[in-house]
């Protein structure tokens, strides 16, 4: 009888951060494995790091440099702010990172991450969440088949309004730097590499974006957090001489986009080849981004 050849050990991996998004999507994904194990949990308020390691059976560090050294990988659930400065150190401490987006809160912040990934040589990944749902790659990989003169796409909610997400630099930058990213990844990968982005309105009540694309395709995206909505409503629609394809994420949810997440950064670790979602991606939006701020 021929036996299977044993599966990878799971990778360490370190967390910085004890907010909200790290209690509710970073920690539990990455405690529940079998890809992953989490090991060390560092923020800036220690008894919330310390609650939320005895919650998974990890460690709570005081000093972030224990963190690197007592993982393989680190994750970051953090503000851009603070991200960026200590991904460039995670990084050269050869530890792979998991990072949120947007990579950075400025594009010089941006530059800094990917420039530290690209000298070190480290796997990299975005945690741009709906990228890693099933309905989303089957819409992609449709949407690879699909021609496409023109598209809409809008993310809207009303998390800014009140509740855990109305904080900090949400409420400062608002949309275009919260939401963005994801909008513009979808539909850079939908429809083709965008070139071009104007902007109008206020990122923090409604912003409108005017996008070209490389193959000379025309799109549009609205994005707000500050609208009173039943549930928040992310949406896609490809249109051109073959007819209408559209994505929708109602009645996906996050946690259904964890095994995949969790499988392919794991799996990235292992082989040390990052996937197409890693820092280089992150500061392409993140130069969108950049043209759009500049109006």
């Amino acid at each position: 009888m021929t036996s299977l050849p044993p599966a990878p050990a799971p990778v360490r991996v370190g967390l910085v951060g004890a907010g909200p998004w790290a209690r509710d999507m970073h920690a539990p994904m990455l405690a529940a494995g079998p890809e992953t194990t989490l090991t060390a949990v560092w923020a800036r308020r220690q008894q919330a790091a310390a609650a939320l390691a005895a919650a998974h059976g990890a460690t709570a560090v005081t000093d972030v440099d224990d963190l690197f050294a007592s993982c393989e990988a680190v994750a970051f659930a953090v503000p851009p702010a603070v991200q960026a400065p200590l991904a460039v150190r995670a990084a050269r401490a050869g530890r792979a990172l998991l990072l949120d987006k947007p990579l950075g809160a400025d594009l010089p912040a941006a530059e800094a991450v990917a420039a530290a990934v690209a000298e070190t040589g480290v796997v990299s990944q975005m945690v741009l969440t709906k990228r890693y749902h099933p309905t989303t790659r089957a819409f992609l990989e449709q949407a690879a088949r699909t021609p496409v003169t023109g598209a809409r796409s809008c993310y809207l909610h009303g998390a800014f309004l009140g509740g855990e997400a109305a904080t900090g630099w949400r409420l400062t930058e608002g949309a275009l730097l919260d939401l963005g990213p994801h909008l513009l990844d979808l539909l850079d990968a939908a429809v083709g590499t965008i070139v071009a982005v104007e902007a109008t309105g206020d990122p923090r009540r409604w912003i409108e974006l005017s996008c070209r694309h490389e193959n000379g395709a025309v799109s549009q995206a609205s994005l707000s957090g500050a609208v009173r909505l039943p549930r928040a409503r992310t949406r896609v629609e490809l249109f051109g001489d073959a007819g209408e394809l559209v994505w929708d994420s109602h009645g996906a949810s996050h946690r259904e986009s964890w095994p995949l997440l969790r499988a392919e950064f794991a799996a990235a670790v292992r082989a040390q080849v990052p996937g197409p979602l890693d820092a280089a991606r992150g500061l392409h939006l993140q130069r969108l981004i950049a043209l759009a701020q500049r109006g």
